[in-house]
Formats: structure tokens, C-alpha cells, sequence
């Protein structure tokens, strides 16, 4: 047992680190790299097959609490955060992640599987083509703030996410300059990972069939060698991103997204 949990801690530092210079380099959240890598970990530690993506999502939304923080505080320095825009959207998205746990809990494996298959090509597919979020006219009140951060919650819980992802397209349709609005995507990311990890622990409290060091469903030898590593490798891919050629790199990205959907897909 010892040895399985040293292994699977040794790769998760070698994950945090991949995963964090990714998240720095392309600004996205490194749940998209983290789930379905740690769901092909734990499936080869033998892990109950039932509970794999489960806990691959759980851990990976964990792991975010960390480079959500470290995100935020640097967004916060350079004068970005809009900080009543993030008020405004932090409660009901974290209602939203907490229902989204419930329901991952009841979806069968396959069909979560297939799910996060579907997330990753869509992305994948925003990336190769280098579509970028269109600036609109929509006037976001108060009430359109709370119904849209239900469902980013929701469906960043299901499949393991900060949300960046999904929070940036709407908040951008709504006249918010990029910047500001990647920062206040970060600042959101914070609620929906610890809402969500908190959810996924305590729906995994009493499962008796779970490995050894799980707090529920949330894996703590991969939440902490992931969660430290993630945080130093960030801000070397945010540099980074400023000196390699940003559309060249994504299309390349585009194509590990591609290849981890054709993985998970046939697991």
C-alpha cells in the first residue's frame, strides 16, 4: 500500500508540474490536464473503476483551491480583480458546485466518462482554431449573473474545472475588458473548487471501497503533490507566454487535448 501511494505522490509532483506551466502558459485551468491524467493514475493503482473519475475530479478541483489563490493574489497586485463582479457571481456559484458533485455522484461512470470526452474536444476545438470570446451588448444584471454562475458551477464541478473556461466567454459578451475578465474567471475558480471539493468529500465520506489517504473522494497523496507543484511551475509558463509564439503553441496544445479524449474514450 505504502508503495502505491509513493508512486502515485511521485507522479502527481511530476503532473502539478506539467500542469502548472500549462495553466501559466495558455491561461487555462489546469483541470483540464489534471483530470483525465490522474483518472489514467488511478486507474492504473488499481483504484475501484466505479470511483475512478470521481476521484480524479474531486482531486483535481482540490488541487485548484491552491493555484486559484496563487492566481487571484497576483491578479489582485496588478489591479484587475472586479471585485463586486466576483461577489456578486461567488455565492450561487458555489450552489452550483455543490449540486454539480451531487450529480456527478449519481451519473453512471461511463456516461461522466463521455462527458469530460465531449468537454475536452470542445475546448481543444476553441483552441486549434484560435476562436476567441466576441465582445457583446449584453446587459448582465444581477439576476442573469446568479442563474449563469449556477450553471458554471455546476458543470466546473462535474467535470473537475475552474471555470475559466466557461466564466470568460460570458463575462467578455458583456463588455468586460479580457483582462479584467480572466481575472475575475480566477477569482471565481476559488469558490468552485472549494465548494466542490468540500462536496465531493463529504459525498465520499462513508464509501468503504475507497483507497487508503482519501479525504471522501478527494486523494491526498495527488492533492498535495499536484496542488504544491501547480503552484511553482505557474508563473514560468505565464512568462513563458510572453516570449513563445502563443497560436503556434495552442494548436499544439490542441492536439494533447485531442489525444487525452481519444484515451480516456477507449478506458
Amino acid at each position: 500500500m505504502l508503495y502505491l501511494i509513493n508512486n502515485a505522490f511521485l507522479a502527481s509532483l511530476a503532473l502539478g508540474l506539467v500542469a502548472g506551466l500549462l495553466a501559466g502558459l495558455f491561461g487555462i485551468g489546469g483541470g483540464l490536464v489534471i483530470v483525465p491524467v490522474l483518472a489514467l493514475l488511478f486507474t492504473a493503482q488499481g483504484f475501484p473503476a466505479e470511483r475512478v473519475l470521481l476521484m480524479a475530479v474531486a482531486t483535481s478541483l482540490a488541487t485548484i483551491i491552491l493555484t486559484a489563490i496563487s492566481s487571484v493574489a497576483a491578479h489582485h497586485r496588478l489591479g484587475a480583480v472586479v471585485w463586486t463582479k466576483v461577489l456578486r457571481m461567488s455565492l450561487m456559484i458555489m450552489v452550483g458546485a455543490a449540486i454539480g458533485a451531487v450529480v456527478a455522484k449519481q451519473i453512471p461512470a461511463d456516461v461522466l466518462r463521455y462527458m469530460l470526452v465531449v468537454f475536452l474536444v470542445y475546448v481543444g476545438t476553441l483552441m486549434a482554431l484560435q476562436v476567441q470570446p466576441k465582445p457583446g451588448a449584453a446587459q448582465q444584471t444581477i439576476w442573469m449573473d446568479c442563474s449563469v454562475a449556477v450553471v458554471i458551477g455546476l458543470l466546473s464541478s462535474i467535470v473537475g474545472i475552474g471555470g475559466g473556461t466557461l466564466t470568460v466567454p460570458y463575462l467578455v459578451h458583456g463588455q468586460m475588458p479580457m483582462r479584467n475578465a480572466v481575472a475575475v474567471a480566477s477569482a471565481c475558480g476559488l469558490p468552485i473548487a472549494v465548494a466542490g471539493s468540500v462536496s465531493y468529500a463529504l459525498l465520499g465520506w462513508n464509501v468503504t471501497d475507497l483507497p487508503a489517504w482519501s479525504l471522501g473522494y478527494v486523494y491526498l497523496p495527488a492533492f498535495v503533490g499536484v496542488g504544491l507543484c501547480s503552484i511553482l511551475t505557474a508563473p514560468l509558463g505565464a512568462k513563458l507566454a510572453n516570449k513563445l509564439p502563443a497560436a503556434k503553441l495552442k494548436r499544439y496544445f490542441s492536439i494533447l487535448l485531442f489525444v487525452m479524449a481519444v484515451n480516456l474514450s477507449w478506458h
